[in-house]
């Protein structure tokens, strides 16, 4: 069929060697997509700078008036200071928490890479889906073709009283089956279509699928960003419990201030002359501290448990890497058998081919069963294809996971 050899250079020229990144330079997620990533970035980098500069205090502005009658007239006092009060020893906190907003810049942004990465794998996903519903549509018109020449066959073997009209009815049934499925997949089609066209502005008809092969099990473990999160969540709340710790010991500061006062007050009773007072004064100094909190040990505790924690989840998430890499190889290894099989199968159509050609040719066959034949093959071979999409989804499972890869 026409269509049958279009979608399978279709699918070739589709084909790529697997290489990092998966996707190269073309873009996948639509630019309202990537303009949302770019926000997450830049919030992330400035909740870091805000982290990472929390130990530099603000310098105080202050002004005050008032106003008071309590002597004949009314009085005014006006002040003004200009303060700080910058602490320079945390024994410790100022580094711990710079490295400690450094951490979770790291985490932040590999949750975002995480998320990014996700969503590209769910539009290749889709991509590919889209592509093996174009295959199963065509394996099922070649069904409804050889379901149609059956339905002529025995029409005739009816009509010249060789066949009861139950097996008509049946093959009229089966006929409508498949064509019901028809538009099943088509419907199918368009919500995969739907939720591509959701998140990708690329074209889904012209947009380039990789080819993707199995990845090597030591770069899977070493490159998986799961586990470079976990790692980071780990480093994170280490710097965190270290600061923490800090919080609760000695503190030297820096403090200084610049005051303005100014009084204005009418004459007291029996008072010749009116009061006008105005001064300018600087105070600086240093200053030690350190809390004694009733709840220090609890948080230090709880900071501690964290850090326990992450490196159990860590040790979790190789597992469940591990898992998944086991089972793509287990779906791969049962993917082989199936290609195996529709491999055999089209060979043994096409050799059925040949020998009902040779006898329709003789006038030993009709043509029904030469076109019935052609089909079935066709139908082997898109088989093949359909089941390569799979390996690719499964694969791209494993993809997902890798820093970087998509």
């Amino acid at each position: 069929m026409k269509g049958l050899h279009v979608l399978k250079k279709r699918w070739l020229l589709c084909s790529l060697v697997a290489g990092y990144p998966l996707l190269g330079s073309e873009p996948i997620l639509s630019t309202l997509k990537e303009e949302q990533f770019g926000f997450d970035y830049r919030k992330a980098s400035l909740q870091s700078d805000i982290l990472r500069d929390s130990w530099l205090q603000p310098v105080i502005l202050r002004y005050s008036y008032s106003k008071s009658d309590q002597y004949d007239g009314d009085g005014t006092t006006e002040n003004g200071t200009v303060s700080i009060d910058q602490p320079i020893f945390r024994s410790g906190g100022i580094y711990y928490g710079i490295k400690f907003a450094e951490a979770s810049r790291r985490y932040s942004n590999l949750s975002i890479d995480a998320a990014r990465q996700k969503l590209i794998k769910e539009a290749v996903s889709l991509l590919m889906q889209i592509r093996q519903s174009d295959l199963r549509l065509a394996k099922q018109e070649l069904l409804i073709a050889n379901s149609g020449l059956n339905l002529e066959l025995k029409t005739e073997s009816y009509l010249h009283g060789e066949l009861d009209s139950g097996f008509l009815d049946n093959a009229i049934i089966e006929k409508n089956l498949l064509t019901q499925g028809l538009y099943d997949m088509q419907t199918l089609k368009e919500r995969l279509i739907s939720a591509y066209e959701s998140i990708s502005d690329a074209p889904y008809t012209t947009t380039t699928i990789p080819k993707l092969s199995l990845i090597e099990v030591e770069r899977f473990e070493s490159e998986a960003i799961d586990l470079a999160l976990a790692q980071s969540d780990i480093n994170k709340n280490r710097w965190n419990a270290n600061m923490i710790r800090a919080k609760y010991l000695p503190q030297i500061s820096l403090n200084g201030a610049y005051n303005w006062n100014k009084i204005e007050n009418p004459a007291f009773a029996g008072s010749i002359m009116p009061i006008h007072a105005q001064s300018r004064y600087t105070t600086y100094g240093v200053s030690a501290s350190m809390p004694l909190d009733f709840n220090e040990f609890r948080e230090m505790e709880i900071s501690r448990i964290d850090v326990l924690k992450s490196g159990v989840m860590m040790a979790d998430k190789k597992r469940e890497l591990r898992s998944l890499y086991q089972q793509v190889r287990h779906n791969l290894a049962n993917s082989d058998k199936k290609m195996a099989l529709a491999r055999e199968n089209q060979k043994l159509y096409e050799k059925l081919l040949g020998d009902t050609r040779e006898l329709f040719r003789a006038g030993y066959k009709t043509e029904y069963d030469v076109n019935m034949l052609a089909n079935s093959a066709k139908i082997q071979e898109i088989e093949t294809q359909i089941i390569d999409v799979d390996r690719q989804l499964e694969l791209l499972n494993l993809y997902e996971k890798v820093n970087g890869a998509i």
